[in-house]
């Protein structure tokens, strides 16, 4: 069996110092206490950061300028800073390229539809699972993201939708608020489990413990770690499951997506019927249309075939137009094979829809912008 560079839980090398974030409510008082503090300024801080989404000592004006300081200091260590963000469509779609305390690059995407507003967030700075039509994958794994490193992400884009700085449906800016978010950024988000779960709690509990966005808004998406997906089942969270499948037959997915070498697709479908089951969610499949590689008819018909034999109607795909890396001999397919596609996929038994992509002009496809620097 073929050696792959996969790894679930990275060394802690590069990894930020301890945030408050990172932090379970009982941690963040004992932090506090430590510092010679009462307890009750934990619950004042995460107030500040998850639900005035600040990080600005100044702000904090309930607490005493002679400790606020210090407390910032030492639990809300300055993790992102913003190298550049870049928009199209009209300025809703946004993407950020941000820079960790060691240099590291990561980025969000951060999207506004007429009902709702879409973060798409990195778990790893690059990814290892060596997918060879992904700009992230091509450039290999350099660490994972802390837990509060993932958050902050979270936290900068609901203050970017509070304060307006995105246009609303009639094209003015405007007030909104942060909905919904998508793990579908940079890296593998299983192969930084503990870190992920983590995030996820701070994300969904409710405000001031964390940011309050429902568990039925969060999705993770996985190119298949078959063990860690039935992991997540026995956490009995909300969250919706992705698999980054991209076709149905082994021979072409051992290619594709490498991870394969390891949990073939029929063991990576058995674990996603185990989430399916315990959490009560449809699992979303994600297909990269890629012209004359997994486009053909045959394989439309095989994913619908397999997909109603594992998953039954607890399933949906989302086929998604590639969104070409520069230099990349990978290509989308053509409309109308992409339509017939999606037909067969449909007629086969399968909900099968086309993702709204965006973003092609600011290199919005993951990795992308990192790899411009």
């Amino acid at each position: 069996m073929k050696s792959l560079p996969l790894v679930f839980d990275a060394p802690k090398r590069g990894l930020p110092p301890r945030h408050l974030a990172d932090l379970t409510v009982a941690e963040r008082a004992a932090a506090v206490a430590e510092l010679g503090e009462k307890s009750f300024r934990a619950k004042q801080l995460s107030n500040h950061y998850f639900a005035r989404l600040t990080v600005d000592p100044g702000a904090m004006t309930d607490i005493p300028a002679a400790s606020r300081e210090r407390l910032v200091a030492e639990l809300m260590p300055p993790l992102l800073t913003e190298v550049r963000a870049v928009a199209c469509d009209g300025g809703t779609t946004r993407k950020t390229l941000w820079r960790a305390h060691d240099g590291t690059l990561l980025e969000s995407v951060l999207m506004r539809y007429p009902d709702r507003a879409t973060l798409c967030i990195s778990s790893q700075a690059g990814c290892g699972m060596a997918c060879p039509f992904c700009a992230t994958g091509q450039g290999g794994l350099d660490r994972n993201l802390s837990t509060a490193e993932i958050v902050d992400q979270v936290r900068a884009a609901a203050a970017v939708m509070r304060d307006g700085h995105m246009p609303g449906p009639d094209g003015e800016p405007r007030a909104g608020r942060l909905s919904n978010i998508v793990f579908m950024g940079m890296g593998e988000p299983l192969a930084n489990y503990r870190r992920v779960v983590a995030a996820i709690r701070r994300i969904t509990d409710p405000a001031p413990n964390g940011l309050g966005i429902s568990q039925r808004s969060v999705t993770v998406s996985t190119v298949g770690l078959a063990p860690a997906i039935r992991k997540l089942a026995d956490e009995r969270m909300q969250v919706r499951l992705a698999v980054s499948l991209h076709t149905p037959d082994d021979e072409l997915r051992d290619t594709l997506v490498p991870v394969n070498n390891r949990w073939p697709i029929e063991e990576v479908l058995e674990a996603a019927r185990c989430y399916a089951d315990t959490s009560g969610r449809r699992v979303s499949i994600e297909y990269a249309l890629i012209r004359d590689v997994n486009d053909q008819p045959w394989r439309a018909d095989l994913l619908a075939k397999r997909l109603r034999k594992h998953l039954n109607q607890l399933v949906h795909v989302n086929v998604i137009p590639l969104n070409p890396t520069p230099g990349s001999e990978w290509d989308a397919s053509p409309k109308p094979v992409e339509r017939e596609f999606v037909r067969r996929v449909n007629a086969g038994g399968v909900a099968c829809t086309v993702r709204d992509t965006r973003g092609q002009e600011i290199a919005a496809a993951c990795g992308q912008l990192a790899a411009e620097g």
